[in-house]
């Protein structure tokens, strides 16, 4: 085998039937949909729901509202594997293990916190002169979000929606937690049993099935490059 003579070199003919192996007989074809079945509900709640308390924790007045993000915020100290055992007998209780919407539902609430807080540093950056104008224009908060801070977070939104695609693609503990039933997998999960045998590795098919799991996630960021990169440097440079 070429990568055990020499792993560094490139292969000297590419060999396009490893990836059709993986799809059908190593079940990708199955994994690649439950992951788009759980990565796309979850990037469309995180990015609603991030956008909408975003601007509420920027530019609208309530009381508790810095206690309250600040508990939100508090997400980023606490680890995954610190709640895992209480997530699963929480979800257990609920019937939610062994199901893709009890996925869907784990990955929500741990990008939630990011999401806040990459949005509401955004809106902050926008003039409250504007707010102002729309509040005396006679707009309504939700008026006011959709209509006009919205389209001007298009740069920060469509980071916030590269990020969460990466994260809940690639997401893997919670897949192992809350999975149990081999059709019901997500892409992480078949790379991990992807073995080729019982007692030795098919690298051949490993490098397939890496190769199934990067590609999605290069087409995005391609797509979205441009507005990605405007979007973490947005409010770098003041004045």
């Amino acid at each position: 085998m070429e990568i055990s003579e020499n792993p560094f070199s490139l292969p000297k003919k590419l060999h396009i039937e490893n990836i059709s192996e993986v799809w059908y007989k190593g079940h990708f074809n199955i994994y690649f949909t439950n992951s788009l079945i759980v990565t796309i509900p979850n990037v469309i709640l995180v990015v609603f729901l991030s956008s909408i308390a975003g601007f509420a924790f920027s530019k609208m007045k309530f009381i508790g509202r810095d206690i309250l993000f600040y508990m939100f915020i508090l997400g980023f100290t606490i680890p995954v594997q610190a709640i895992i055992i209480s997530l699963f007998y929480d979800f257990q209780n609920y019937g939610l293990i062994n199901k893709l919407s009890g996925l869907i539902l784990a990955e929500t609430g741990i990008g939630l916190p990011f999401g806040i807080f990459l949005m509401r540093s955004f809106f902050m950056n926008l003039p409250n002169e504007i707010y102002d104008a729309a509040k005396i224009d006679g707009c309504s908060n939700f008026r006011a979000f959709y209509s006009i801070f919205l389209p001007l977070a298009k740069p920060a939104v469509l980071s916030l929606v590269v990020f969460q695609t990466i994260w809940s693609w690639n997401e893997f503990l919670l897949a192992l937690l809350l999975i149990q039933s081999e059709k019901l997998r997500t892409i992480p999960l078949g790379l991990m049993f992807l073995k080729g045998g019982r007692y030795t590795l098919n690298y051949s098919q490993i490098a397939a099935g890496i190769t199934v799991v990067s590609l999605p996630l290069i087409i995005v960021y391609l797509i979205f490059q441009r507005t990605f990169i405007e979007g973490i440097t947005a409010g770098a440079v003041k004045g």
